[in-house]
């Protein structure tokens, strides 16, 4: 039989379609639909829809259900479909109402967009932009990666220097994970936040009757690291006569437990961080010049994210995927406006304050998208012009630009250049002068451009 008009035009729809009556029978059923599915138009037909297209939302907040009963549309609900050989799938679903000219209730439609692709590309610049649990586009970030495994080999002491909320636990983390110390403890101690006593004690362990409440002997943060890695944090708040006893056990690689007169050897490597300026420390005579150069030898430098700004929008959707998990949640990513709010903004914060803005975005979002409203009020109040922050060179808003357009459109130069309003050529000649990492395939062997999300 010839199909009709509207069968033909539903099936040129690069979105799965289905329609249902008032009694939630299946009443048409496009082609795209029966892709994703796995199920036949044939056998789809006159089914009950939750039979025939099982989907995560179908028990609670279902969108059809909510258009059925309200008559209002849902748009761009991000869910997971289950096809007929038990995969799920990823998509984004729409609902409306269908009425009848007189305004008569007749039954609903939902499309469905698969964002398996989408969802695989993520997954795969992910990939591309992380070692352990850091993440990065940037080219300071890129040559960190290619540092991290070089010095894991090594025993050498490490110091990494950076603002707060940079992430240099997470370095020192990634560099004893990558090591041959790995299947030992990594400890840290947060130098900043206890006094000389209880540093002492923290770090050297003490015997019994070493000191009035010393009941028992306990053992130091040395002996918990041992055979491991041992992260002091802070390195730069410890005071003089704790820089000379730390000294002494990097030099004689032993230490003396509080009561104790017996020294114990100290199989550990160690590492250590700052948000101080460590060489005007040693200049001013605040820390000890020997201590520095034991420190020092090698030394790791995280910039603050204001400028590595490739890295927010990267940093941003990994947390969108930490916390989609976390609150079973299915956020699809952020709206152009939040992005250029994203980008326009400094974080004084570094990483954890971006963290912490996506964090209050998943507590107001009740949608798939983040949007500018669901980010913090004063985030809005800094807002200048949308997208450019002042100060922010020419070179750096193309490299932005560039990198956020071929990110968008999965690769495809062709598509990237026109939004941007140059030739693919042109682009690709940019992109290679400002180091952005192109991918082997441009984008269009994927046949049909996979459908574009609301932004």
């Amino acid at each position: 039989m010839k199909p009709h008009i509207h069968e033909l035009i539903l099936d040129s729809v690069a979105a799965g379609v289905f329609t249902v009556d008032l009694d939630r029978r299946i009443t048409c059923f496009n082609r795209e639909a029966e892709r994703i599915t796995g199920l036949s138009r044939d056998k789809a037909i006159g089914m009950f829809w939750a039979d025939a297209v099982r989907a995560s939302d179908a028990e609670k907040d279902c969108a059809l259900e909510h258009s059925l009963k309200t008559g209002e549309p849902i748009i761009n609900k991000a869910i997971y479909l289950v096809d007929t050989k038990g995969g799920r799938v990823p998509v984004s679903i729409t609902t409306a109402a269908l009425r009848e000219t007189d305004g008569t209730l007749v039954g609903a439609v939902e499309s469905f967009r698969d964002l398996t692709l989408v969802e695989d590309l993520k997954r795969r610049v992910s990939e591309q932009y992380r070692m352990e649990d850091i993440i990065g586009r940037s080219s300071a970030m890129q040559e960190l990666f290619r540092l991290l495994p070089i010095v894991a080999e090594s025993d050498a002491t490490v110091l990494v220097e950076g603002p707060s909320g940079t992430g240099k636990e997470l370095v020192a983390r990634a560099i004893h994970n990558l090591s041959p110390r790995k299947a030992h403890r990594f400890v840290a101690v947060n130098c900043g936040a206890l006094p000389d006593t209880l540093l002492e004690s923290e770090l050297f362990g003490y015997h019994k009757g070493a000191f009035t409440d010393a009941r028992t002997s306990k053992p130091g943060r040395f002996a918990v690291a041992e055979g491991g890695t041992l992260f002091f944090d802070e390195i730069g708040d410890i005071s003089p006569a704790m820089q000379t006893r730390l000294l002494r056990v990097l030099q004689e690689r032993s230490y003396e437990p509080l009561g104790s007169v017996e020294p114990v050897a100290a199989d550990v490597r160690i590492m250590a961080a700052t948000n101080r300026n460590i060489d005007a420390l040693v200049r001013e005579g605040k820390f000890r010049e020997d201590l520095y150069y034991r420190l020092v030898v090698v030394r790791l430098a995280l910039p603050p994210l204001r400028e590595r700004r490739e890295d927010i929008l990267v940093l941003a959707e990994h947390f969108i995927g930490v916390f989609n998990r976390l609150r079973q949640k299915d956020i699809v990513g952020m709206a152009d406006d939040a992005r250029a709010i994203l980008l326009e903004h400094d974080y004084p914060g570094n990483v954890r304050e971006l963290h912490n803005i996506i964090e209050h975005a998943f507590v107001v979002c009740r949608g798939s998208f983040i949007e500018r409203q669901h980010l913090p009020r004063w985030l809005h109040a800094r807002e200048r012009v949308p997208g450019i922050r002042h100060g922010l060179t020419l070179r750096e808003m193309e490299r932005i630009l560039i990198s956020d357009a071929l990110d968008r459109h999965h690769g495809n130069r062709l598509v990237a250049g026109k939004e941007l309003g140059i030739h693919p050529s042109t682009l690709f000649r940019k992109a290679e002068a400002l180091a952005i990492d192109l991918p082997a395939q441009d984008g269009r062997s994927h046949g049909r451009q996979p459908p574009s999300e609301k932004r």
